[in-house]
């Protein structure tokens, strides 16, 4: 039996214990690395004799409701694997809180890189055009995938994906909130009240998808793995889209990892309106509506995921407390991010 109030630290003999359980093929010893991101959940490289996997926790201590939900990242993950959705292998998951203080699950580590600058400075102009293709394509997958047919049609409940996320995330907002935003404060109020008819779309989204949540091969020619499901959910497709043209309004750089002012011509990307076009002509859309109201949800609820980041850093839990405070003027920039997309229309 195990417990540390340290997210950055693991219990390894704990872990081999359980995995010898749990785990077929595996042999101990095990230790530990963490990797350097994972604010919401804890992940670790485990190296042991039969080989490397990762363990992905939820953090100690006192977490918000419905928070921090690698059960559903477990249970997503092993209904994709044999989908068009590139994922890794899941080997087990420990829902016993006394092992390591947390649950947590063991999965498939993979050999592969990610792309943390979408200016992918690394590859030749051919190679960029071929990642970012290759991200609309595995984003239109996830939202081919057939619920049914995977067993994740209870994986979210029915109804207005964005009512029920609004409602959700200002709940969580007003959980962790430090400071009065203005312009969050009026996120609240506009979201509701200029929230589209439901047109009856109800597909697998991942919540959180960007591209340095991607593994890719070397060559970047192919996904090899989509990471990180921990907001996934049973919603709307154009959260997913949105979210990837929020990111990229974002400035370039460690901080922002976005797009803002780049010549993407230039560099072999796409524009915003061709990535977008992409996804449509992939998943046989027309054209979407109200572009403008899914991309204000998207700054919205960034905002309320960073200032859940910064109030555990503020408590003392976060995976990585110096970043996660670091991150807590970010609350503010994608507030104000949020209300420019909603004037703009």
């Amino acid at each position: 039996m195990s417990e540390t109030s340290d997210p950055t630290k693991l219990d390894t003999q704990a872990v081999a214990d359980w995995m010898s359980r749990h785990v077929p093929g595996f042999e101990g010893p095990v230790t530990a690395t963490k990797f350097p991101g994972g604010q919401s959940n804890p992940t670790f490289r485990l190296h042991t004799p039969s080989g490397d996997y990762v363990l992905r926790r939820k953090p100690p201590g006192k977490l918000l409701k419905s928070a921090h939900a690698v059960d559903r990242e477990y249970r997503v993950q092993s209904a994709l694997w044999e989908t068009d959705v590139p994922v890794a292998k899941m080997y087990a998951l420990c829902e016993d809180e006394s092992v390591i203080g947390s649950m947590f699950y063991v999965m498939e580590a993979i050999d592969a890189g990610n792309f943390v600058d979408p200016r992918l400075p690394a590859l030749p102009k051919p190679a960029r055009t071929a990642v970012f293709d290759e991200m609309n394509r595995v984003l239109a997958a996830i939202h081919d995938v057939d619920i049914d047919a995977v067993g994740l049609s209870d994986y979210g409940p029915e109804g207005n994906y964005f009512a029920r996320q609004t409602g959700r995330w200002t709940k969580q907002y007003r959980a962790s909130e430090t400071d009065h935003i203005p312009d969050m404060e009026a996120l609240i109020d506009w979201l509701p009240a200029n929230m589209p008819d439901d047109d009856g779309q109800r597909t697998l989204v991942h919540g959180d998808f960007r591209l340095d949540n991607l593994l890719f091969a070397e060559d970047g020619s192919r996904c090899l793995a989509v990471l990180d499901w921990e907001l996934s959910t049973i919603g709307h497709p154009y959260a997913d889209l949105a979210a990837v043209i929020m990111q990229w309004q974002m400035p370039p750089g460690d901080q922002g990892k976005g797009l803002a002012g780049v010549d993407r011509a230039d560099l072999g990307l796409p524009s915003d309106e061709a990535f977008i076009a992409d996804y449509c002509r992939r998943r046989g859309i027309e054209r979407i509506e109200n572009f403008n109201f899914y991309l204000a949800f998207t700054f919205f609820r960034m905002a309320g995921i960073i200032q859940g980041v910064y109030k555990r850093a503020l408590d003392g839990n976060a995976s990585n407390p110096e970043r996660g405070l670091a991150m807590g003027p970010s609350v503010k920039r994608f507030a104000q991010a949020g209300m420019e997309a909603a004037r703009n229309g």
